[in-house]
């Protein structure tokens, strides 16, 4: 123990050696005179004279302002140079060495007197662009052994100034100011905000948008000036937003629509005689000498008509439409405005260019699920984009794939799947509502009307098959931020075959009573008849606040109009039937928030909350089981697998886990998962994350005990788990490994010789055994939430 003792440090102190003598080989490669840039330093002090109140994260953005980056180092070892010395110069400007210098390795950055100056520039720009005025900032090269350097930046920050009032100045043109004035409602220029350049930026930017929804179709943020005066004391402006008074008249006064003219199969140079157009009963002119499409799909997606007065929001919806058609390679959109020196009129083109209206397509594909399997799968579909003329699509699939059971932790044998599917969909670019014609409003996009019909088999391996026919009709639109999916009436058969002999004999040899109630439910055909509805929320980010929410919602209603036509049949115990067959009646809402918090630059801090409430009735006991929630999984409770948390304080033992696989569902859920994201390069990013929730029963079912059902002491059955995570952003996509471990198993306080849920005294990262029970790992495409 005491040589131990003694010679402990030697590996780390040879470590420290080695780095010592592969520095020294860096610098023998930078010119004498020259040295290598291996650090920024940079010093804020504040004004002395006034209290200074910095915003959040101004000292990450003043870093990221410097440049050159310098070299990375470990322990002042530049392992990144050292590497690129290591590989030496390529002979081939592609190959494998030069793939190697180029990721791996970086040439070496040299200190520049010159770069302080630029820095010290930058630095003061900043400063006042974000209203500190008046700070200062000066900069060092400070010496370090063997030809390597830092750069040392002190910054005095003075207060900073925030408004103390804007004002909009008329431009004395009439039609022009009533617009004009009419925007400052929204401005973002309020009493009491800090000054900041960008933020006056966006503001003219914001009127030039506002004002061409009014019609000043050659109006631009150039247009405008803000004048600041910073005469005031106590560290406030006054702003005033004005028209610069070199203003072209035409950028004064609104624009009305001429003529709208459309080309469906636009070549680039088409006779634009009158003869080749049809005019439309909005005024609108077609040119589609082929007939390819009915007159009534441009009289949907074309919001102008002659005489109304410009909008770009009329312009952005009517290109979207356009492009949701997905008839069209190319959407082109010109304004001419009529050869008269007064004329406040355009000419409005639409230049489409067709796909072709037939085509195959074949996939093969891996991919991972959130209930933890992963596999492969091939998809095999054909489309027609345009079946009526009214660009009508439709989609004929067959899809074929193989399961398996993903990340560590197995306690039980894998579940395996195969599954096959053959679906066909036609979907209409409009409400497509029987006796009732509704045009879409221009400040909605293109909704649509879908037909979706499928048959599905899916063989879980040695155990049983499951078919299902399914059948649905639906609407989707988008309102401004708010996108909704409406489904009037769908239909769902589930039917179980094929169940193995095998598996019929481990039901009837496990010791499990229960066990014999999870086979027969198994076994029941599924007939659901439902209704849906959900909302989601999802503004565009708003690049000048460090908050994003998003928010979305809905309802499932299953058997609540056949429950009141279909009388109960005596026979089969008062259930309500339908083709011989007791229909699911229940009612489901589903909730979920996100918010991500901007803490700086490259730290993001993401959290997530979802609520699940299943009410059964009639019919059902409780929801089906491909209706009912779960926890666990890659994007859940990534400290457990899916399918292993609850209901409630339950928890399946070894031999109906052996038979069943993880099978533990509920009508109930709550979550919520709180991630701590961090860039550590542009290809590597880190996590560390908490994940905490369980599902519950609405009523007792005995195989599952009364610990199963939603009391108000459900947060003593919270299941917690947490760890770490890398993803891999390669920009089109981002490849996630996150390692969890659990933190609280609820279910330990419920056991006949109850124990501590909390497991961290548990936790042994030496001991094989807890690790392959309690280690997780999550192998996943994007983030969780």
């Amino acid at each position: 123990m005491s040589f131990f003792c003694k010679y402990r440090f030697l590996p780390f102190a040879a470590g420290v050696l080695l780095l010592s003598i592969a520095g020294c080989n860096v610098s023998r490669h930078i010119p004498e005179g020259e040295a290598m840039l291996i650090g920024n330093e940079l010093k804020i002090r504040k004004d002395t004279t006034a209290p200074v109140k910095m915003h959040s994260g101004l000292d990450d953005e003043l870093e990221g302002l410097l440049r050159p980056v310098p070299n990375k180092v470990i322990f002042g070892f530049p392992y990144k140079v050292w590497f690129y010395y290591l590989m030496g110069e390529p002979k081939k400007e592609k190959g494998l060495r030069q793939w190697f210098r180029k990721k791996l390795g970086e040439p070496p950055v040299l200190v520049a007197s010159r770069a302080l100056e630029l820095n010290k520039e930058a630095l003061e720009g900043y400063l006042h662009n974000e209203g500190y005025f008046r700070s200062e900032a000066s900069g060092t090269i400070v010496p370090a052994k063997q030809r390597m350097a830092k750069a040392a930046y002190q910054v005095y920050v003075r207060p900073r100034y925030s408004i103390e009032s804007a004002t909009f100045k008329p431009a004395g043109v009439a039609w022009f100011d009533s617009s004009f004035l009419e925007s400052e409602k929204a401005t973002f220029l309020k009493p009491g905000m800090p000054y900041r350049l960008s933020v006056i930026e966006s503001e003219r930017t914001r009127i030039d948008q506002y004002l061409k929804t009014k019609g000043f179709y050659f109006f631009s943020p150039e247009h405008l000036i803000v004048k600041v005066d910073s005469s005031l004391n106590s560290y406030k402006v006054t702003m005033n937003v004005e028209v610069k008074p070199d203003v072209p008249q035409t950028a004064l006064k609104p624009y009305y629509i001429s003529n709208v003219k459309v080309y469906t199969d636009y070549q680039g140079a088409i006779s634009d005689s009158l003869k080749n157009f049809r005019r439309l009963r909005s005024g609108n002119e077609l040119y589609d000498p082929g007939g390819l499409f009915r007159p009534r799909v441009f009289e949907e997606t074309i919001g102008f008509r002659p005489g109304s007065k410009y909008s770009s929001d009329v312009q952005n919806i009517t290109l979207s439409r356009l492009v949701n058609l997905k008839n069209f390679k190319f959407v082109r959109n010109k304004f001419e405005l009529l050869p008269r020196s007064d004329s406040a009129l355009l000419d409005v083109y639409y230049h489409l260019s067709p796909l072709r209206r037939k085509s195959m397509r074949g996939e093969f594909s891996g991919l991972t699920k959130s209930n933890n399997l992963g596999g492969i799968q091939a998809i095999v579909s054909w489309n027609h984009r345009n079946l009526f003329r009214g660009a009508e699509q439709l989609r004929i699939s067959v899809d074929g794939g193989i399961d398996w059971q993903l990340g560590g932790g197995r306690a039980v044998s894998p579940t395996n799947f195969f599954r096959y599917k053959v679906e066909a969909e036609l979907s209409f670019p409009r409400f497509v509502v029987p006796f009732w014609k509704r045009n879409p409003e221009i400040d909605q996009t293109l909704p649509r009307t879908s037909l979706l019909l499928s048959y599905e088999n899916l063989v879980q391996a040695g155990l049983y098959t499951l078919n299902s026919i399914r059948g649905q009709w639906g609407y989707s639109w988008q309102y401004k931020k708010t996108t909704h999916t409406f489904s009037p009436f769908g239909v769902n058969v589930v039917r179980p075959r094929n169940v193995s002999e095998a598996f019929t004999e481990m039901i009837f040899d496990s010791p499990n009573e229960y066990d014999i109630d999870r086979y027969l439910r198994i076994l029941e055909n599924r007939l659901l008849l439902e209704s849906s509805y959900t909302i989601a929320f999802n503004p565009v980010p708003n690049p000048y606040s460090r908050h994003q929410l998003m928010l979305s919602g809905g309802v499932n209603l299953v058997g609540n109009i056949a429950g009141l036509l279909v009388r109960p049949d005596k026979e089969e115990g008062g259930s309500k039937q339908l083709f011989e067959i007791p229909f699911e009646q229940f009612t489901r809402f589903d909730g979920e928030v996100k918010h991500y918090l901007t803490l700086s630059p490259s730290v993001k801090w993401a959290n997530r909350f979802i609520v699940g409430y299943g009410l059964p009735y009639g019919n059902s006991k409780s929801l089906p089981q491909f209706k009912q929630y779960f926890v666990g999984g890659s994007t859940g409770i990534r400290a457990f697998q899916a399918r292993t948390i609850g209901p409630g304080a339950y928890h399946a033992d070894s031999v109906t886990r052996a038979i069943f696989r993880n099978t533990q569902f509920g009508d109930i859920k709550l979550e919520f998962n709180t991630e701590m994201r961090f860039r550590m390069t542009s290809l590597f990013h880190g996590a560390l994350f908490v994940d905490a929730g369980n599902v519950w029963n609405y009523r007792k079912l005995e195989e599952y005990g009364d610990n199963s059902v939603l009391r108000s002491d459900f947060y003593k059955q919270l299941a917690i788990g947490g760890g770490v995570g890398l993803r891999l952003d390669f920009s089109y996509l981002i490849l996630r490994l996150d390692l969890a471990t659990p933190f609280r198993k609820p279910w330990y306080a419920y056991e006949e010789e109850p124990r501590n849920p909390w497991v961290f005294k548990e936790i042994n990262f030496r001991d094989k055994a807890w690790r392959k029970e309690n280690l997780v790992l999550n192998i996943a495409v994007a983030y969780p939430f």
